[in-house]
């Protein structure tokens, strides 16, 4: 049996992850839950999975909890609480489910203890890759996608050699706004932003989407996985969000993975992962599907997504400078305090700001997010 501690086990990919759990109850139990504020769900998945440890973000928040959870189940708090989830549960597998940076931490720990990763936080690899591949290597630690488009590449390398790929192609949905010109942009609401037309996901990711910042992050993220350099991964505008991502080998071949939009699939091969067992979501019906469409990607329409590419290249501290300005515009603009396209002004004047280290260690990255923020939620 695979003991599996989730973090973020109150957002979207966290509750698709137990819900895949709940499915295979033989095969997993649940020793740890970590989330942030959302209190009464976390009772309600304690009650159901029984853990021995939960994390909350406050201690004040742990108090009040403390006599409502089961019996047997410990409680901690912030940071540290995180941390002792993810590297003293007793897990085996960690799927890490965070939003933002907060997961980078709580992963290295999770590898110091010899724990496999479940990734579906894609802002540790964007803003520490180098720490966090290289001491996974060194523990002999998996790290297994989560996230729909780096499975798909995932499932398409298997059994292949990977000095014969030549090319990752991400797909991209293109947002809540991919219908619309940059002259549209100036006056949506965040309840506008937030209508993704394919997905269901958290309000964060939902905005990065938008913005293609996402697409970005999952850009440098796919550097890191596969090891790949920025000229060898492409990004193409997919609507219908069926063809989860494909990789083109020298021989011309190129190998997809299809799928209706269903997060339980990724999560669930990454829990299994070199097994596949019957999955909960609807099988593709590709008669109904009906025709794909494929599009270039517009730098000018996106230019988040061209920002990530330069600040990849780049690389050192500047990727870490890219995630956190940006976590810290996307906070502003779901408040209701800048504009939409504020937030690629503002990710742009902190780069440009950013004299980049290269290769950090953790103390520089963590120096350098806390700055980023500081001066991305300074500017007008």
């Amino acid at each position: 049996m695979k003991k599996v501690a989730v973090l973020g086990s109150t957002g979207s990919i966290g509750t698709q992850t137990l819900d895949v759990v709940s499915r295979n109850p033989e095969a997993y139990e649940v020793v740890g839950l970590a989330a942030g504020a959302n209190a009464e769900l976390l009772l309600r998945q304690a009650e159901q999975f029984r853990p021995r440890i939960v994390s909350v973000g406050t201690r004040e928040l742990a108090d009040s909890l403390r006599h409502r959870l089961p019996a047997g189940t410990k409680i901690v708090f912030g940071e540290e609480g995180l941390i002792e989830v993810a590297a003293a549960s007793g897990a085996d597998y960690v799927v890490c489910a965070l939003v933002g940076s907060l997961g980078l931490t709580s992963t290295l720990a999770a590898i110091e203890a010899g724990a496999a990763i479940g990734l579906a936080n894609k802002e540790t690899l964007v803003t520490a890759g180098h720490l966090v591949m290289k001491r996974a290597q060194e523990k002999g630690v998996p790290i297994l996608p989560v996230d729909s488009e780096h499975s798909a590449i995932f499932q398409c390398l298997n059994g292949e050699d990977r000095k014969a790929v030549k090319r990752l192609i991400v797909t991209a949905s293109g947002g809540s706004f991919r219908d619309r010109t940059r002259d549209q942009l100036a006056d949506v609401t965040v309840e506008d932003a937030l209508k993704h037309p394919n997905w269901s996901m958290g309000a964060k990711i939902t905005i990065d989407s938008a913005t293609m910042v996402n697409k970005g992050l999952e850009v440098i993220e796919a550097h890191w996985l596969f090891d790949l350099p920025y000229d060898r991964i492409d990004v193409v505008l997919h609507p219908e969000s069926i063809v989860h991502s494909m990789v083109e080998f020298a021989d011309t071949s190129v190998i997809a993975q299809l799928g209706n939009p269903d997060m339980r699939v990724p999560i669930q091969y990454a829990l299994t992962y070199p097994e596949r067992r019957p999955s909960p979501a609807s099988p593709l019906d590709l008669l109904k599907a009906g025709t794909l469409h494929f599009r270039p990607m517009d730098f000018e329409r996106y230019p988040c997504l061209k920002l990530a590419y330069e600040a990849g290249r780049t690389g050192g501290t500047a990727t870490t400078v890219f995630n956190a300005a940006n976590e810290s515009a996307v906070a502003r603009f779901l408040r209701g305090d800048i504009p939409f396209l504020a937030i690629e002004t503002i990710i742009e004047r902190v780069l440009a700001k950013h004299t980049p280290t290269p290769h950090p260690d953790l103390a520089a990255i963590l120096e350098t997010d806390a700055w980023a923020r500081r001066e991305a939620d300074a500017l007008k």
